[in-house]
């Protein structure tokens, strides 16, 4: 939506979002219409159509956004604060406990499959994602570097790129499968690996 909206506005285009998004939770995408999201949020048909002119797939793009931004906002504090093994270490579980939480549905995996993973607009969503998250986790490695606990000598952003790759994939295999022993292999075989970068025994 490119036209500016006031605070009022914003609020309630975020409560149609919200709404929307607990409704694909409760139902699924493919049954969850814009009628049952404007009984969930009192919303009228014409306010509905204001915020998001271009239906419901609009609509689900919002959400697919909403989604993703809650994949960083649920690893917080701790994605922001990796500046100590023990926050590395507590981020690792805080990731997995977060994906045992939300177990085998994943609602922005299930909202851009059914945009269209090729589409400009999932794609944008996935792709702001993924260089959020990186630029979490270089910064956390950068700042190990900086305090000697990391070889200087290693290129951060593809540690960071490999790291994350690490979790898509074990995320991935817990979606078809519902265990997370890989998700938990990925994380803990790339911390200990930055760990043992200085060549300094583990403890």
């Amino acid at each position: 939506m490119d036209r500016k909206l006031t605070p009022k506005g914003e609020a309630a285009r975020r409560r149609i979002i919200e709404g929307a998004a607990a409704e694909i939770r409760d139902s699924g995408v493919h049954v969850t219409t814009l009628d049952a999201v404007r009984a969930r949020t009192g919303t009228s048909k014409s306010q509905l159509f204001h915020y998001f002119p271009k239906g419901k797939e609009e609509l689900l793009l919002a959400v697919a956004r909403y989604e993703a931004d809650r994949v960083l906002a649920d690893q917080q504090p701790q994605l922001g604060d990796l500046t100590s093994w023990p926050a590395w270490r507590a981020w690792r579980d805080r990731v997995v406990s977060r994906y045992r939480e939300q177990g085998q549905h994943c609602p922005l995996n299930v909202l851009v499959t059914q945009l269209g993973r090729n589409t400009p607009g999932a794609q944008a969503v996935v792709t702001e994602l993924m260089w959020q998250w990186q630029a979490e986790l270089t910064s956390g490695i950068r700042h190990l570097q900086g305090v000697g606990e990391v070889d200087a000598a290693l290129d951060a952003e593809r540690l960071a790129a490999a790291l994350l790759a690490g979790i898509q994939g074990g995320v991935l295999i817990m979606l078809s499968t519902g265990r997370l022993t890989h998700l938990e292999a990925a994380l803990d075989v790339a911390i200990d690996n930055l760990r043992s970068s200085t060549g300094r025994p583990l403890h």
